[in-house]
């Protein structure tokens, strides 16, 4: 075995969306102390303040004696030995450009479900190139698991991923609580990009909503779109897995049917006749499936693999299609 996590590891979390404020939240259940970069001023002094994010998640309140907050990236990740990375794919190379401080001894944990804009990258595969990260020192958190219910504290599920699975249930007991239910797993390539392309699948859900498509074509659309994930994967990168764990299946499903989901909405507002430049000012929240599907559009040149979902969204967020001619050939696809 390589790097192996102390149970008493210092967490810092960088970032303070909704999942970076919900992990914070989470985590501070387990610890007694979590360091918290928030490179905005004005939300730091809030936050110090008020105990609250005054963007994100305001009903959760914060017992900031325990917590360790910053605009100060360097301090942040000086005082712990475990970095949860939380903020939107499209955001990570700006938020870590002004990091001095060493990462060789930090073990990194992925909580973003989004590629790297450009480098057609996951955050796993963009640490490792980039800051020279050995794949045994990086973890992804993911699973059907909306920031909005962790903040009311309804029952949700995570999966803790590692390349060494002794590591994956140490991280999982900082995770745990009397509201999240926490699996551990060592397919980190898999879950990673399940968890990218599920976004692809939920805007083209929302666009067909917003078509006037009623549940019978959704449910054949999702069902269709996980088969084409399974077949993204095993593809790519063949390794046992289970396609309908929850950390595959489950986070395709919530993120394709919840009201909370911005790439849902995201589509939905294409499907309504928004423009997508247009959907993206509306938005308040980033929606990876956007970057995500010139990604998987890009990778997939190299390998063919059949995927008329994925390619019909990007016909219609890249290429100007129009949503409801390239809805109306997608239904002639599925089976």
């Amino acid at each position: 075995m390589g790097y192996t996590i102390d149970r008493d590891a210092r967490c810092a979390v960088i970032g303070y969306g909704s999942w970076a404020t919900a992990l914070v939240k989470i985590i501070l259940e387990n610890e007694t102390s979590v360091g918290w970069y928030i490179r905005n001023r004005d939300v730091l002094e809030h936050v110090k303040r008020y105990k609250t994010n005054p963007r994100y998640l305001r009903d959760v309140h914060f017992y900031t004696n325990n917590l360790k907050m910053s605009d100060d990236l360097d301090a942040v990740v000086r005082e712990a030995e475990v970095i949860v990375l939380a903020v939107p794919s499209a955001f990570l190379k700006v938020t870590l450009e002004p990091l001095t401080e060493p990462l060789k001894d930090k073990f990194i944990i992925s909580a973003i479900k989004g590629i790297i804009p450009g480098d057609y990258l996951t955050v796993a595969e963009y640490m490792n190139r980039t800051y020279g990260i050995p794949f045994d020192q990086i973890g992804i958190v993911t699973g059907p698991c909306h920031a909005e219910e962790v903040a009311l504290e309804r029952l949700s599920y995570l999966t803790m991923v590692c390349k060494e699975i002794g590591n994956a249930r140490t991280l999982s007991e900082k995770l745990r609580t009397s509201y999240i239910n926490v699996s551990c797993s060592t397919d980190i390539y898999g879950t990673e990009y399940a968890a990218v392309i599920k976004n692809i699948y939920a805007v083209a859900v929302g666009i067909a909503v917003g078509l006037g498509y009623g549940d019978n074509f959704l449910a054949v659309l999702i069902s269709n779109a996980a088969m084409e994930m399974g077949r993204f994967l095993e593809g790519t990168y063949p390794a046992p897995r289970d396609i309908n764990a929850s950390a595959y299946l489950g986070d395709l499903l919530v993120t394709s049917y919840s009201q909370f989901s911005r790439n849902r909405t995201f589509g939905l507002m294409i499907g309504k006749g928004y423009s997508v430049k247009t959907a993206q000012i509306e938005m308040s929240m980033v929606a990876e499936g956007y970057y995500a599907s010139e990604c998987i559009h890009q990778i997939n040149k190299r390998f063919g693999i059949d995927m008329p979902i994925a390619e019909t969204v990007h016909r219609i967020v890249y290429e100007n299609a129009l949503p409801a001619d390239a809805m109306r050939r997608l239904t002639k696809k599925l089976v």
